[in-house]
């Protein structure tokens, strides 16, 4: 059995966001090595969905 799938509703979709990966370090509070790892990985843009998946972020502990 087949589906459609209507192609605007992919496109519209959060995850497929082009962010500035500088402003999503500086928006998730990424330190500058980190912000540097995903700059040689992705370059200057890359999908909201990439991003997330490749930071990695230390535990904040109160």
């Amino acid at each position: 059995m087949s589906t459609y799938i209507d192609s605007k509703t992919i496109e519209n979709s959060a995850s497929m966001r082009v962010w500035s990966v500088s402003e999503f370090a500086r928006r998730y509070r990424l330190d500058k090595a980190e912000e540097d790892k995903l700059l040689k990985l992705l370059g200057p843009f890359a999908l909201q969905h990439e991003l997330l998946m490749n930071a990695q972020r230390p535990p904040v502990f109160r």
